[in-house]
């Protein structure tokens, strides 16, 4: 619905400031969205002067997991191994420039093969965020992820704050697509071997055609539940932007 474009904090909307909020350096974005909100996303785009690169149509919803994996495949038929910053389209964030340099290191660390996750660091004992916990002897600035927690209870996410090797999980990843999907191959290889069917269609008249067709049967699962929870080259990197 056009509603859920409307701005909760200045005269664009959370999307738009997605979209301009991209480092200069970045290619023109793939965004992901329901075959509903298709032409919603191009005025979006349009109204503040951004190119698309192009528009991946759900005709149902599936969670993170077949979006993302769809994009990568989708990305290798125009670079060999393209660095992928995988954001949500309504997250507000203060300081760009130390967004900025939040990617800058996450992409260093995706050349090497590593899949790079955003945490935040946690204000209070929230119960409404997914927690990243890390090794507590890790004094390295990027930190290897021991395990991703879901939504705790109150008292499970006091215990969370107060061990201080927690991070909410900020949903902001940064891979190679040759990288996430070898997670993919591996972890969800029946997804994985359904998408990569469709690899000679994607960028052609027939890409719509695959996507309808085929979407609808991947599992409605999270990327994090799909690959993150189970591979083992998972970093997390503690925010210093708002």
């Amino acid at each position: 619905h056009p509603k859920q474009f409307i701005s909760l904090v200045n005269e664009t909307s959370l999307f738009q400031d997605t979209l301009t909020r991209l480092p200069e350096e970045a290619l023109d974005p793939i965004v992901i969205c329901n075959e509903d909100h298709r032409f919603l996303v191009a005025e979006q785009a349009r109204e503040i002067n951004v190119t698309l690169n192009s528009i991946i149509l759900e005709p149902i919803g599936r969670n993170t997991a077949p979006a993302i994996a769809l994009a990568a495949i989708k990305v290798l038929n125009d670079f060999e191994n393209p660095i992928l910053i995988v954001l949500a389209a309504d997250h507000k964030i203060e300081n760009k420039s130390a967004f900025h340099d939040a990617i800058k290191i996450a992409h260093k660390l995706a050349e090497n093969n590593k899949l790079v996750t955003f945490g935040i660091i946690p204000q209070s004992a929230e119960t409404g965020y997914g927690y990243i916990e890390f090794d507590k002897l890790d004094s390295r600035p990027i930190k290897k992820v021991k395990q991703f927690q879901e939504k705790p209870d109150y008292a499970t996410a006091r215990k969370f704050i107060q061990s201080r090797n927690f991070l909410w999980n900020a949903g902001i990843f940064v891979w190679s697509a040759k990288s996430v999907l070898e997670a993919y191959e591996e972890f969800q290889p029946e997804m994985f071997a359904h998408f990569m069917n469709g690899y000679n269609f994607f960028n052609t008249e027939n890409e719509a055609a695959f996507i309808h067709d085929n979407y609808p049967l991947a599992e409605n699962i999270s990327v994090d539940y799909a690959i993150l929870e189970k591979a083992q080259n998972v970093y997390v990197l503690p925010a210093t932007f708002d």
